[in-house]
């Protein structure tokens, strides 16, 4: 939870259309870890939409119903021994076994089988 303006200041510039790249996202959603006043203020200070599930409220606070595609990914990712224990100490090669797991997701998805 300490990480989450330093990762949201480090997101590069989307390309797209022409003019200017657009260089943060309209919202960002979290769990309750991440929700504090600091957080969401320094959010919207950001222009960015904060959507975090409030502390101490019931579970169904919808935020599963887009976020389960993030952890599906991951999931499909940690199929693959190498990425689920992070053995490499170099950056680059663990990038490299990450880019070859997401190249095999793509496949996995065209041929209509996963793990």
């Amino acid at each position: 939870m300490t990480q989450l303006l330093p990762l949201v200041d480090g997101i590069p510039p989307v390309r797209g259309k022409r003019g200017r790249p657009i260089r943060r996202p309209l919202a960002v959603q979290g769990d309750r870890a991440y929700h504090s006043r600091r957080h969401c203020r320094e959010l919207r200070k950001r222009g960015i939409r904060p959507i975090l599930a409030r502390r101490g409220t019931a579970h169904g606070s919808g935020l599963g119903k887009t976020r389960w595609v993030v952890e599906r990914t991951q999931s499909w990712l940690h199929c693959n021994r190498r990425l689920r224990v992070r053995y490499e100490r170099r950056a680059d090669i663990h990038e490299a076994f990450l880019t070859l797991g997401c190249i095999k997701i793509c496949h996995d998805a065209l041929k209509g089988s996963f793990c």
